[in-house]
């Protein structure tokens, strides 16, 4: 396994969207585990694809206080969402140190494959509706600033490129 880089907001990389994947094979599995290892190392709850330059429909999540309840959606699909909505505190492994609250659905129902291809359902709620939400939103090349006011947006911008020159 192998740590990938983790793009920032605002690298145009992140508004890809991702294909489908077709080919449930060994480069999938290794993929899901370099992104697993990833946002583990980076203490994520969530990453897709798109935001180590991949750009093909694949998220890890993982809620669990343990750490050690993995998910892997592949295609995933929003077969239907909670007209209820409600706030909560987002964060984001490509916008470091930023958090604040979007409005999401309070629950979702999504259908997806594994890593080996197997289709399933899942209904999600809470902090698992909202990661499901929030990577999938990266998929169709959405982060979740997009959510913001112009004003937080241009001022996250601003400080994603000062932080990545302090880093180069």
């Amino acid at each position: 396994m192998a740590l990938l880089p983790i793009l920032h907001y605002p690298d145009p990389r992140l508004r890809k969207i991702a294909k489908p994947v077709t080919r449930f094979d060994e480069r999938l599995r290794a993929l899901v585990d370099n992104m697993a290892q990833t946002m583990y190392d980076a203490n994520g709850v969530g990453l897709a694809a798109t935001q180590v330059d991949v750009h093909e429909r694949v998220i890890v999540i993982d809620t669990s206080d343990t750490r050690d309840q993995l998910q892997v959606f592949v295609n995933p699909r929003i077969l239907g969402a909670s007209p209820v909505r409600r706030l909560s505190e987002e964060g984001c492994l490509s916008v470091p140190g930023v958090y604040d609250e979007v409005e999401r659905p309070e629950s979702v129902t999504v259908e997806a494959e594994d890593e080996r291809g197997r289709t399933f359902r899942l209904e999600a709620e809470q902090l698992l509706a909202v990661c499901i939400q929030h990577e999938m939103d990266h998929l169709t090349g959405k982060v979740f600033v997009e959510y913001l006011s112009q004003l937080k947006q241009t001022r996250i911008r601003s400080r994603m490129r000062k932080l990545d020159r302090d880093i180069a």
